[in-house]
């Protein structure tokens, strides 16, 4: 008997077909061959699946390579000009720029500093290129160090160690930070700077606000620790050491090969002036917390907008406070030692009042001094006969120090002054006068110190402190260690040969105020001193300034016969 179900299959085989034949195809729209987009299999090497891609057509992948490559030139292009501060955009755009967008110019260096912190942050910043420094042709020595090149930038324009680094790629051979005080100062009130852009002038009156010596303390630190971990020192106070001590192949205040890092500082405003005992803490005080990280510590006493500070450039009260200093600065704990110069007025330039100072530079044992500050005078416009706009007329009004142009011949002549005396040595300027002719002592008492102490004696057992390592006599036709830039037609101002204790301490001259070009600078270190300072030709010259200012004393020298091209 045939089993039903066998019989059942070819029904149910039948009615499939019948419903497959019946089912809905979609209808597939024609395209024209040249519109398929050709496949290409391909597979990875390590990999045993094949994967298709779509080929582009050859022109559209040509388009994306010259766009590719246009849009990387244009970026490399940007990035190397916006960078480079020889640009005409940091000289022309940048600094009337910052002019129309900030009134105020406090708010404008402001806005640059944080600029500056920024694009350095990054790598954007602008700095100088094609090691200019190659040729050693601008190289001087100072404090036992060879500087790339004897232009500095002045204090003020990082007042709390904010942005050295970036300052510092900008070519100058030293950056000064501050001034500094030993504890936090807002300053005077604000508005206290004005510009003059006719005459590329400005005047402030700062008040010397500042962050405080122990903050800006731990800001260098962290500079220092940051670069002994790049280098592979590790972190730490172990690392920290090793760039104090030298160890690291460059300077610890720069960080860097042929520059150096000056750090002013100054006293609290509110430090009683007529107690020097206090005063001398400030100073000291300011040492303690900063001399560990600087090449140079500069004392200021010339600042005129703090009031009372200029009295401390008087004999008695100046000589007690460097003194403190120094010793402060003998004892900083790592192997070389920061020097020390002290920063004097452009006012204080009768003969007394110059020739004190150079006592008591004598007397204290300080490194150099540093000619020039801002002037509470008002120098006559230029060119010669110019009127002010009214506007202009009304900021001369205002109270503060002024600086601009119109103060460079007033540098230049105080650096003569400046390096004659300091070349006689430490001597009594006084001695051939009448008494009735010297300058009465200024009423300054210390404690544990007697009224009649005398600062020749005092000078005579520095100088007799000195002798062990007295260097031999130079010979007569021998220029001095003084001036030390060895550029052409160098000379010295002394009339006759040292004696050996004042060459073995020959000061060192820093200048600044006024000067905005190369043949400018050229004309202060050939009157005496060791490093051009600029400070407001910056400000109006942007950041190719420094860079300016060496390559026009490059053309000023080329044109001297005889002189190294």
């Amino acid at each position: 008997m045939i089993n039903r179900a066998l019989l059942a299959v070819p029904l149910r085989l039948q009615s499939r077909s019948s419903i497959l034949r019946h089912q809905w195809h979609p209808h597939l729209r024609q395209f024209a061959p040249k519109q398929l987009n050709r496949v290409q299999p391909y597979r990875f090497s390590s990999s045993s699946t094949t994967t298709t891609v779509i080929a582009r057509p050859v022109a559209t992948r040509v388009k994306n390579f010259i766009y590719g490559t246009s849009l990387i030139l244009a970026l490399t292009f940007t990035y190397l000009y916006t960078t480079d501060n020889r640009s005409a955009v940091h000289q022309w755009l940048i600094p009337p720029a910052l002019r129309y967008l900030f009134p105020d110019a406090e708010d404008a260096h402001h806005a640059g500093t944080r600029a500056l912190k920024f694009l350095y942050a990054f790598g954007l910043h602008p700095r100088e290129r094609n090691d200019p420094y190659a040729v050693g042709d601008l190289q001087v020595e100072v404090f036992g160090h060879m500087l790339d090149n004897p232009i500095g930038v002045s204090a003020g324009l990082d007042k709390d160690a904010e942005v050295p680094d970036p300052l510092f790629a900008l070519g100058p051979g030293i950056v000064e930070v501050g001034g500094i005080t030993p504890r936090p100062q807002d300053g005077n009130e604000r508005p206290r700077v004005w510009r003059l852009p006719s005459q590329n002038a400005l005047i402030n009156r700062y008040g010397l606000n500042s962050e405080g010596a122990e903050h800006v303390a731990m800001v260098l630190r962290q500079r220092m620790r940051e670069f002994a971990y790049h280098r592979g020192y590790g972190i730490g106070e172990d690392a920290e050491k090793i760039v104090l001590d030298g160890e690291a192949g460059v300077p610890p205040g720069s960080l860097r090969r042929g520059r150096l890092l000056a750090v002013q500082i100054a006293k609290n405003k509110n430090t009683p002036d007529q107690d020097i005992e206090a005063v001398e803490r400030d100073y000291v005080a300011c040492v303690q917390h900063l001399g560990r990280y600087s090449d140079i510590v500069v004392v200021n006493v010339s600042s005129p907008n703090t009031p009372g500070l200029r009295q401390l450039q008087n004999l008695e009260p100046l000589t007690h406070i460097l003194t403190g200093v120094v010793q402060a600065a003998k004892s900083v704990d790592r192997k070389t030692k920061p020097a020390v110069m002290v920063k004097v007025s452009p006012d204080e330039d009768s003969d007394a009042q110059i020739g004190g100072i150079c006592k008591a530079v004598w007397a204290s044992g300080v490194d150099g001094v540093i000619v020039g500050n801002t002037t509470k005078k008002r120098p006559d416009p230029l060119p010669k006969g110019y009127l002010l706009p009214p506007k202009e007329a009304n900021v001369l009004l205002e109270q503060g120090g002024y600086s601009g142009p119109q103060m460079f011949e007033r540098t230049l002549a105080l650096v003569k002054r400046y390096r004659k005396l300091l070349d006689e040595g430490p001597r009594n300027r006084y001695d051939d006068d009448e008494p009735e002719n010297q300058p009465k002592p200024t009423n300054f008492t210390t404690e544990g110190s007697s009224e009649e102490t005398s600062v020749l004696d005092t000078i005579k057992e520095s100088v007799k402190r000195n002798m062990p390592g007295v260097k031999p006599e130079p010979e007569p036709d021998t220029p001095g260690s003084q001036p030390l830039v060895r550029l052409p037609e160098r000379h010295s101002t002394r009339t006759s040969p040292q004696s050996a204790s004042q060459s073995a301490e020959a000061k060192v001259i820093f200048a600044t105020g006024g000067i905005t070009n190369g043949a400018q600078a050229l004309e202060v270190l050939n009157a005496g001193a060791s490093v051009a300072m600029i400070y407001t030709a910056l400000v109006y010259g942007g950041s190719g300034t420094v860079t300016r200012v060496k390559g026009e004393m490059r053309e000023q020298i080329k044109k001297i016969p005889g002189s190294r091209s």
